[in-house]
């Protein structure tokens, strides 16, 4: 059992310099691994590593002041951040507005399905979604701001028609979270709000070579959750981290009504 599970400042040193690392997560705590996210912040503060990250996430993170993103919002420890919205995450926002980190917005959509073309080894995500938006790269191509130079869309026509194209790239690292967590590594979300896109950014992170690393309210022996309730299969899964303490939300431990 011993193999998979590890501390949460283990597995913050296994995030280096330059990486991608994707974070689960819907914003006011749901379904977020914060205290993978908290720790990874703690790490840069001390050791000033891992610098230049990138950072992915298809929703908002936080509680709209100190948690989530706000644990990463530190200029040198992010290169750039990709993500859905930044509205639970002003401090991050800011580093984006000031010019201090590239900042770069897609539809939140786009990117779930994203997940599942990277997962697929596809070479990326071909949709309408974005046309003559802000998103589409004759017009500002999801950038926020003047640091961000790459190109992450492109249009194409095919079949007569125009298409956004918006292209794959691997991901080094993901956070997920879930509630239990065997030793094999099986992951059930029965105490979750939602599953989201658990699943999809495990599959991702897993196909391009990365990492995947759950963190979990508790841990059980192998065999003990029934199959039907594993939503990520311990072959995804390289490391837990098992968290007691973890809340639901962040408006409290558990309510079943979620």
């Amino acid at each position: 059992m011993r193999g998979k599970v590890i501390t949460a400042r283990e597995a913050a040193a296994l995030v280096k310099d330059g990486d991608v690392l994707a974070l689960h997560g819907a914003g006011g705590g749901n379904v977020e691994p914060d205290l993978l996210i908290k720790t990874l912040g703690e790490r840069y503060l001390e050791t000033k590593t891992p610098r230049n990250l990138t950072i992915f996430h298809v929703s908002g993170l936080g509680d709209r002041k100190t948690t989530g993103l706000a644990y990463l919002a530190h200029q040198g420890l992010v290169k750039r951040v990709i993500g859905g919205h930044y509205g639970m995450a002003p401090l991050m926002a800011k580093l984006v507005l000031e010019d201090k980190i590239e900042g770069y917005n897609l539809p939140q959509g786009v990117m779930s399905q994203w997940l599942r073309e990277v997962a697929g080894g596809r070479p990326g995500l071909i949709t309408a979604v974005g046309l003559g938006t802000f998103v589409d790269p004759r017009l500002q191509g999801g950038k926020l701001n003047k640091r961000c130079s790459e190109a992450l869309v492109e249009v194409h026509e095919l079949g007569g028609r125009e298409w956004l194209f918006y292209r794959a790239f691997p991901i080094n690292v993901a956070f997920i979270r879930g509630s239990t967590a065997d030793e094999k590594g099986n992951i059930s979300l029965e105490l979750e709000p939602a599953w989201l896109d658990t699943l999809p950014l495990a599959m991702a992170a897993h196909n391009s070579g990365g990492l995947v690393i759950a963190q979990v309210k508790r841990l059980v022996k192998g065999g003990t959750i029934p199959a039907k309730q594993v939503k990520v299969p311990g072959g995804l899964v390289n490391k837990i981290v098992v968290y007691p303490d973890q809340w639901q939300t962040v408006a409290g431990e558990y309510n079943p009504a979620f």
